[in-house]
């Protein structure tokens, strides 16, 4: 007969499952074994992720004065004339409710998350795992890294332990802890749902998200679903490697193909956010492109490691160095880069103001480029639309989302003017930075495209027109 001492079920019950089965006695046990780690890993690492809820108030004009439901420039023109009499039309506000994950990363209360997460929140709510609902300090976020750290006052409070996504590899256990579809259930308890590390060093495509630059992201089938954003993605040690940050979906639910950001990402980050300082990323001001046979075999290089340079912007500080288009990058700062993914990743690491050596080779001949490490700008694509061409005294943008948000514009079409030079026919007409460009000599103006083409045909006097009315501007 078979004695099982106390404490031995676990391993027993294994032994006997795997016999009965004709399993292997090792086959069974490991079973068991992986079982109880993720048993383990819930019970330990639960506790420690909270759920967030965030709260803003969005004003809204409701519509025009003026609908003629034909000539759009004759409603434009009614619809400005009844504002100029009436004022503008009153706005509503409307309360804006988001739902997260995210977890706490020392005793202090100090909670990770994503920035998306707590973006535009008036006011953050973090409710624990045991229930207890308490209201969250903002202490520094960074969009482009998309990380966030918040605050809470609280005592006895659990802590998920950091690990190093480095060590990271394909096929591994991987275990995502969140808050799915939290608004739909009555429980403050986490999700805890697993899978494997299904790739590494996955890109999303950055004109989908804007500002943020999701490179090197972890890819998981372990199931991720809307409210799971800023929640961990951990190992079977228990040790988070990664934020839960986006899926890729047609339906809106898991699909089993999910992204998290590697939690060393955040490391190299997270004293700046405590600290609630601005966080640098360093900029050299060129465009690269990755090295293929062809391209290698032309350059008469060995092999395909490195960038090649296809612009250097004026003014930049690959331009001070001496960077010339057709140089192809193989080390930055002593360190060989084997494409561009590393290239940008070892550039956005550097100190700014920091002059580090950069190795090219151009012509067949290699040199060393000496750098003062620049700034990264805040919106890369917004400097990139800027005109170049002062058209008497003004330069113009897109209209993206970023600069409607940022001068309150309810236009749909035309080009924002985004700097007035002082002294000039546009400072005199009074036009101002924010106003929308809409026609120029009852030319219609939809974009830069339009104004470009627009302004190479006038001659003398200009009629212009924005959102607040028509105006002469006056040649140079």
């Amino acid at each position: 007969m078979l004695r099982i001492k106390r404490g031995q079920a676990p391993f027993a019950l294994a032994l006997i499952v795997g016999v009965a089965c004709n399993l292997p006695i090792s086959y069974a046990i490991d079973e068991q074994a992986l079982e109880n780690s993720f048993v383990r890993v819930a019970k330990e690492v639960g506790p420690a992720v909270v759920s967030i809820s965030t709260e803003h108030t969005e004003k809204v004009r409701s519509g025009r004065y003026f609908q003629f439901f034909g000539d759009e420039e004759f409603e434009r023109y009614f619809d400005q004339f009844f504002r100029d009499f009436f004022g503008e039309i009153p706005e509503q506000e409307y309360k804006q409710r988001g739902l997260g994950s995210g977890f706490i990363i020392d005793e202090e209360g100090y909670i990770l998350t994503n920035q998306h997460v707590i973006q535009e929140a008036e006011k953050i709510t973090v409710t624990l795992p045991d229930g207890r609902r308490l209201k969250a300090e903002l202490k520094g976020s960074d969009m482009r890294a998309d990380l966030a750290v918040i605050k809470i006052k609280a005592s006895d409070l659990p802590v998920a332990r950091l690990g190093n996504s480095d060590e990271v590899r394909i096929g591994q256990w991987a275990i995502a802890i969140g808050n799915p579809y939290g608004f739909a259930v009555s429980s403050a308890e986490p999700t805890v749902t697993a899978g494997i590390v299904s790739a590494l060093n996955r890109s999303l495509p950055q004109q989908a998200y804007q500002r943020r630059n999701y490179t090197d992201l972890i890819q998981t089938d372990a199931a991720i679903n809307p409210g799971n954003s800023g929640g961990p993605l951990v190992n079977l040690k228990g040790e988070v490697i990664g934020l839960n940050v986006a899926i890729f979906t047609p339906t809106g639910g898991n699909v089993g193909i999910g992204f998290a950001i590697p939690i060393n990402a955040a490391r190299d980050i997270l004293s700046r956010l405590i600290a609630g300082k601005k966080v640098l990323y360093g900029w050299l001001g060129i465009s690269i492109q990755g090295l293929d046979e062809e391209l290698a075999g032309y350059f008469g290089l060995p092999d395909q490691q490195g960038a090649l340079v296809m612009k250097v912007l004026e003014n930049s500080p690959a331009e001070d160095a001496g960077f010339k288009e057709g140089d192809v990058i193989r080390k930055f700062a002593g360190k060989a880069v084997k494409d561009v993914r590393e290239v940008l990743r070892e550039v956005g690491k550097a100190q700014v103001g920091r002059v580090v050596p950069v190795e090219v080779i151009r012509e067949g001949k290699t040199l060393t480029l000496r750098v003062k490490v620049g700034q990264r700008p805040e919106d890369l694509k917004e400097l990139a639309r800027i005109t170049q061409l002062r058209w008497r005294g003004m330069e113009v943008s897109e209209l993206t989302a970023d600069l409607a948000r940022r001068y309150r514009i309810r236009e749909q079409e035309g080009v924002v003017l985004t700097h007035i030079e002082p002294e000039t026919p546009a400072d005199e007409a009074g036009l101002l930075p924010g106003d929308v460009l809409i026609s120029i000599n009852r030319r219609r103006i939809r974009n830069m495209k339009d104004y470009e083409t627009a302004i190479k045909t006038v001659k003398g006097d200009a009629l212009i027109r924005t959102e607040r009315g028509f105006l002469v501007l006056k040649s140079d």
